[in-house]
């Protein structure tokens, strides 16, 4: 996965280009196909904003997290991330491929 760290009115420091790197390779760890996320942090008043869009085969998910620290809004965009990419891998499955084998079984 390509990450492209990007800073809305703020400048993003090695640290926390680190700290993005470590977190998002939980989500790639799920996610095996080819796919390219952007991911911006910004500042707003007293709140930390973290929000990624990641442009996978056929699909592009979008997640954002609020905090009053940086580092736990890229935890909790991370955790949202990781929920939305198993859930639309979940989607690209087939369900039906071992159900007509089971239903085989129990009738012969």
């Amino acid at each position: 996965m390509r990450i492209d760290i990007n800073g809305h009115q703020m400048e993003v420091t090695p640290a926390l280009r680190d700290y993005v790197n470590d977190k998002f390779a939980r989500v790639t760890r799920h996610y095996d196909h080819h796919a390219e996320a952007r991911v911006i942090l910004s500042v707003d008043k007293l709140d930390q904003k973290a929000e990624a869009t990641v442009g996978t085969t056929g699909k592009t998910v979008h997640a954002d997290a609020v905090a009053p620290d940086m580092y736990a809004a890229i935890d909790m965009l991370a955790d949202k991330l990781d929920r939305l990419l198993i859930k639309q891998k979940e989607k690209m499955t087939d369900h039906h491929r071992g159900e007509s084998a089971a239903r085989s079984d129990s009738f012969g």
